[in-house]
């Protein structure tokens, strides 16, 4: 695209649609990405992507051409994702509703209830395509983790957009000084700050490793059968289960074996469909209903370390069209 970087820019500036999709057409999962990494929910990502874009199409005119057209994009959609963060219409926490299950006290409620998952499908050739520059410190596919884009949750609006542009996708201070209009002092401040918060986690196991399939594999044997002494030896210690958008949170093996203890007590029998999520094994769940039919009732994510499962997510049943699942399948 580069040799037609000028012409591409005349067309679209002259009101030509279609020039200004080829110019960003390279360029639109990444910042998909980008923007679930600052917002935690794919449905918020793709309203703010598309905002994005528009404001880019709007503010061609004045596109001089001083920065790249993807820093130039990462500008925009940066921002726009700031304004988001500080709006107060995020979605609200949901009450408990499975029905015929009364689950154990949480451990705690979670703040972070909007979170949702990312296809790995439109992951494919985003994380390599554009290598991050020389200040980035964070490896692509630990950036994308639930755990990752949980913890940027809860940091301010400013220091998440720094640490991603800085840690993640490697900027130097002065670029990521003049995308968020302030200075680089403030940035390295900014910095500083957000790396203090983030605790660095146990690294999970290589993204489609022998050793992250086997343990896929067993878990959801387990989970189908019922087997609750098979799930116990596959839980790490400090195992953590959360099911956003409803708050409650089972820190530790105990409390996360209680929680689904309750689960298999309800007599919900569940068949697990195998997907991705986040760089992290996923299954699509499923139980029978009232015919001979397995009804989509969430989506689990799990993470595998080299010492078992350390985290458990199950997320809403209007998730699993984002991953190509079907709402119903047939029992066999």
């Amino acid at each position: 695209m580069t040799a037609d970087l000028p012409v591409l820019l005349a067309r679209a500036r002259s009101g030509d649609g279609a020039a200004f999709d080829e110019l960003v057409a390279p360029y639109r999962r990444e910042l998909l990405v980008h923007c679930y990494r600052m917002l935690g929910s794919f449905q918020d990502a793709e309203d703010a992507l598309q905002e994005s874009l528009l404001s880019a199409w709007q503010a061609l005119a004045g596109f001089e051409g001083r920065s790249s057209v993807r820093t130039w994009l990462y500008r925009i959609a940066t921002n726009r994702c700031l304004n988001a963060r500080r709006s107060t219409s995020r979605r609200r926490a949901k009450e408990w509703d499975v029905p015929g299950v009364e689950p154990p006290a949480p451990t705690r409620l979670g703040e972070v209830f909007w979170l949702e998952p990312f296809p790995d499908a439109l992951l494919e050739g985003v994380l390599d395509a554009s290598p991050p520059g020389p200040e980035a410190r964070y490896e692509q596919n630990e950036a994308i983790s639930l755990a990752f884009v949980t913890a940027l949750q809860v940091l301010p609006p400013r220091q998440v957009a720094v640490l991603l542009l800085r840690d993640v996708l490697g900027y130097h201070a002065a670029e990521v000084a003049e995308m968020l209009d302030t200075t680089a002092e403030s940035v390295s401040s900014a910095l500083k700050r957000a790396r203090a918060s983030l605790e660095r986690r146990r690294p999970a196991l290589a993204p489609g490793s022998t050793e992250e399939s086997s343990l896929a594999a067993r878990f959801a044997t387990a989970y189908e059968a019922a087997d609750i002494e098979a799930l116990i030896a596959l839980l790490t210690d400090d195992v953590f289960t959360s099911m956003p958008p409803m708050p409650f949170e089972y820190q530790g093996r105990e409390a996360t074996v209680a929680f689904i203890a309750s689960i298999f007590s309800s007599g919900r029998r569940h068949r697990l469909v195998p997907t991705r999520a986040n760089g992290q094994p996923a299954f699509g769940a499923y139980v029978r209903g009232a015919e001979d039919v397995l009804h989509g009732v969430g989506l689990f994510v799990i993470e595998a370390r080299a010492d078992g499962i350390s985290a458990m997510t199950r997320f809403e049943k209007g998730a699993l069209p984002w991953f190509g699942l079907p709402r119903s399948i047939p029992a066999e």
